[in-house]
């Protein structure tokens, strides 16, 4: 089986699928059903990390799903050291961007690449400053009515029409989106499982 075909992705994600593809990987898609709760005391990168581990451990545990490696990740939006999920309803995601308007916030990207056959786990957490304009109500009311906020953290998708919000970041762009594929693909090249430039 070519190595690109053993490369699993244990995230729902299509941006994360698409990223991958934007460097020349497919990589089967197998969501991974973790509980996605905050533990007491835990920082923004300790959380992305340990789901982004438990989410490529819980795929590479299935005995039914066949790869050699397992890639999770996590991603959330941290303001003033709050993380902001996704939100719950529509009114959740106009506080957030509300809380967002005229000021910068951070996106905290986990990855993890796990290897089956050796067992052993390459995972980090990278960190992109985010700035957004002042944006007015009725940007918010319009950019809610798009629909593009609900399943996104922090309320928006910095990939599409989100984008309109957002005159620099700090950092790797692909990060935002839901992958630090930098990161991800030297996890992959250090594994064997890629060579981008044979």
């Amino acid at each position: 089986m070519p190595p690109s075909l053993q490369i699993v992705l244990a995230s729902a994600s299509p941006r994360r699928r698409e990223l991958l593809a934007q460097v020349g990987l497919a990589a089967t898609v197998v969501p991974a059903d973790v509980d996605e709760a905050i533990l007491p005391g835990e920082t923004p990168a300790i959380h992305v990390i340990r789901l982004s581990e438990a989410k490529a451990l819980a795929v590479a545990g299935r005995s039914d799903v066949t790869g050699r490696w397992f890639i999770g990740s996590d991603t959330v939006v941290v303001r003033d050291a709050v993380i902001l999920g996704k939100p719950a309803d529509a009114s959740e995601a106009a506080a957030m961007l509300r809380s967002l308007s005229g000021r910068s916030h951070e996106v905290v990207s986990g990855y993890a690449v796990h290897d089956r056959d050796s067992a052993r786990t390459i995972s980090g957490a990278v960190i992109t400053r985010v700035w957004f304009k002042t944006l007015t109500e009725q940007e918010i009311a319009g950019y809610l009515a798009t629909g593009e906020p609900f399943d996104k953290a922090g309320a928006y998708a910095i990939q599409g029409l989100g984008a309109f919000m957002v005159p620099r970041i700090e950092g790797s762009y692909p990060n935002v989106v839901g992958l630090p594929l930098c990161e991800v693909i030297a996890a992959l090249e250090e594994f064997g499982a890629v060579n981008l430039f044979p």
